[in-house]
């Protein structure tokens, strides 16, 4: 087995109503994702002995960030990383990045996508395969397991693109998004498409998964890209026009 694979983990914390906190742990070392508060982040961390050493920002929302001020009180060494370009809306930033930079954390390679869309400033986290290990991606509210983010700042034409570097990764990265929407995006989607849609049967089988898992107390996430190309209207989408009106549909739907 290669070594990283004796000890590297991603868990998730549960957050405020449906958010999910990713926690990359390595050992006795931890990164998390997004905090959007901090006690349940800290409990579990201190329950399994885990010094906390850096906190990954996506972007500025409130449910994102509003973690981080509690976490570095417990962990002041804690880096914040987070973009560069949003530094007057995410404080605290101990190191602030761009578009294709690379760092290195609990021995693993991370770059860093610019994926505007959601906010005009949103980043994604990216682990390439390592070892016996797949590739993750952290994409914050960017992608859904099953949808996308709400365009609050940028517009169809800077999502379709920035979904398109998603797409590009390997079919088997792990995809952690910041909330558990699963059920609905599929829902949603399902009901949306015709029965000869080409992604119909896939989404009626996830969709069925999906709802058992929720049934049972489990997080549907992390889904792969792979899932994602196969059931996913808006990663699916061909054009920034076919992806501005699935968005409206779906900020319109009432399921």
């Amino acid at each position: 087995m290669h070594p990283m694979g004796e000890d590297w983990q991603v868990w998730l914390v549960p957050a405020l109503s449906d958010n999910v906190v990713p926690v990359l742990q390595r050992g006795h070392q931890a990164v998390v994702v997004d905090p959007a508060e901090a006690a349940p982040v800290a409990r579990a961390l201190e329950q399994k002995g885990l010094e906390l050493m850096a906190i990954l920002h996506t972007h500025h929302h409130h449910d994102h960030i509003g973690g981080t001020p509690g976490l570095l009180q417990r962990w002041p060494a804690a880096q914040v990383i987070a973009a560069a370009s949003d530094r007057a809306r995410i404080p605290l930033q101990t190191r602030g990045v761009a578009d294709g930079e690379q760092f290195t954390l609990l021995g693993r390679t991370v770059e860093v996508l610019a994926v505007p869309g959601h906010t005009a400033h949103h980043i994604a986290f990216h682990l390439p395969a390592s070892g016996e290990e797949p590739g993750e991606l952290f994409c914050g509210d960017t992608l859904f397991a099953g949808g996308c983010g709400r365009l609050f700042e940028g517009t169809p034409e800077q999502m379709h693109h920035s979904l398109g570097r998603f797409a590009a990764l390997t079919p088997d990265t792990r995809v952690w998004c910041a909330h558990e929407y699963t059920e609905g995006n599929l829902r949603w989607a399902h009901a949306l498409v015709e029965p000869d849609h080409p992604a119909a049967a896939a989404m009626q089988q996830r969709l069925g998964e999906v709802e058992e898992i929720r049934r049972s107390g489990g997080f549907t996430i992390p889904s792969t890209i792979g899932q994602e190309l196969a059931t996913n209207l808006f990663l699916r989408a061909q054009s920034p026009q076919e992806l501005g009106t699935l968005r409206r549909h779906k900020d319109s739907w009432r399921g």
